[in-house]
C-alpha cells in the first residue's frame, strides 16, 4: 500500500511539472510573438518616417534636373 501511494505522488507530481512545463512554454510562445510584433511595428515606423522625410526633402531641396 505504501508503494502504491509513492506511485501515485510520483506520478502526481511529474504530471505537475509536465504542467508547468507546458505553460511556461506557452509564455515563452506568446512573449516571443510579441516581440516578434513589436519589432515588426518598428521597422513598420522607421520605413513609414524615412518615407516622410524623403518627401520633406524632396519638397525642400530643389532637384537638379
Amino acid at each position: 500500500m505504501t508503494r502504491l501511494i509513492a506511485l501515485a505522488f510520483l506520478s502526481c507530481s511529474l504530471l505537475s511539472g509536465c504542467a508547468v512545463v507546458a505553460v511556461g512554454s506557452a509564455v515563452v510562445g506568446v512573449a516571443a510573438t510579441a516581440a516578434n510584433m513589436a519589432v515588426d511595428t518598428a521597422a513598420g515606423v522607421v520605413r513609414t518616417t524615412g518615407k516622410a522625410v524623403g518627401a520633406a526633402a524632396d519638397l525642400v531641396i530643389p532637384s537638379r534636373n
